[in-house]
């Protein structure tokens, strides 16, 4: 698990202790910790664009918000916890740098996806792009400002960038690397397990942005990958004798969770796998 969504986790159990939280959307995207903070009475809102009604603190997730919303969120009257990645919030900065440069501003990542709009949501114009056929459809301008939601894979972040340049080559298009370290290098291990492996599995929850490109990255180099949220989820019809297992995790997944699918591997002495780790720990 990546320190921005565990320092969020521990911040909401601190407060949980005094009373109970909401969330303004899932912490991490990953069922098992939704399932463990809901115990301790922590709420998930499920519409985090807009105002939950109550009285108790209501808490920003580490994948930010923007300053319109925190204003609005402040405005109820009632107490409002931060827990803003710090990778997050030095790409929000990125963006308004870009901009206040007079650079249109642009970011490659899922438009619908809470730390995008968080990112998009103070700038009356603005792009969100995610493939070559979003890149086509940008207005020409005279400059391009680019960032990243932190959880893309950097080299489809840097392909989309070339293909701007390559798109509008009368404009200056501007680039800052917003792209977190962790997701880095998850993704460079993710592809070094999986030329080396004959099976991967992926342990993430479903809707986890990163998680997702983790499976697509190891499926480019790996033909059997298996994206599963617990151990729970694994069959022993899967494997064959004598294959070389590979494991990796999302960074919203917690240790307990691969602790459980690496127990689970290694009791299963039938096939003798071997397992390789790249969980980052």
């Amino acid at each position: 698990m990546c320190f921005g969504v565990r320092d969020a986790i521990a911040l909401a159990k601190s407060h949980a202790a005094h009373g109970p939280v909401t969330v303004l959307g899932p912490l991490a995207h990953n069922p098992a910790v939704v399932a463990d903070l809901n115990a301790l009475g922590v709420r998930v809102d499920p519409s985090p664009g807009g105002i939950p009604g109550g009285t108790g603190p209501l808490m920003i997730t580490a994948h930010g918000a923007s300053k319109r919303r925190l204003a609005a969120l402040e405005a109820t009257g009632r107490p409002v916890i931060e827990a803003t990645c710090p990778l997050v919030r030095a790409a929000h900065r990125a963006l308004e740098k870009l901009a206040a440069e007079g650079c249109f501003p642009v970011v490659i990542g899922q438009r619908d996806h809470v730390e995008v709009r968080g990112m998009t949501e103070d700038f009356d114009e603005h792009a969100v792009i995610l493939n070559d056929a979003d890149v086509d459809a940008l207005p020409a301008m005279a400059r391009f400002g680019i960032v990243a939601q932190t959880t893309q894979p950097i080299e489809k972040v840097r392909r989309l960038v070339e293909r701007c340049r390559e798109r509008f080559p009368a404009s200056e298009v501007r680039y800052l690397d917003t792209v977190c370290s962790p997701t880095k290098s998850r993704q460079q291990a993710a592809v070094a397990l999986a030329q080396r492996c004959h099976r991967v599995l992926v342990i993430g929850g479903r809707n986890s942005n990163n998680t997702q490109e983790l499976v697509a990255t190891c499926s480019l180099h790996c033909e059997r990958v298996h994206h599963i949220e617990s151990a729970e989820e694994l069959r022993a019809t899967w494997f064959e004798a004598g294959e070389t297992v590979g494991v990796t995790a999302g960074t919203s997944t917690p240790d307990s969770v691969i602790d459980a699918v690496e127990r689970w591997l290694e009791e299963f002495n039938r096939f003798q796998s071997k397992l390789h780790s790249t969980d980052g720990r």
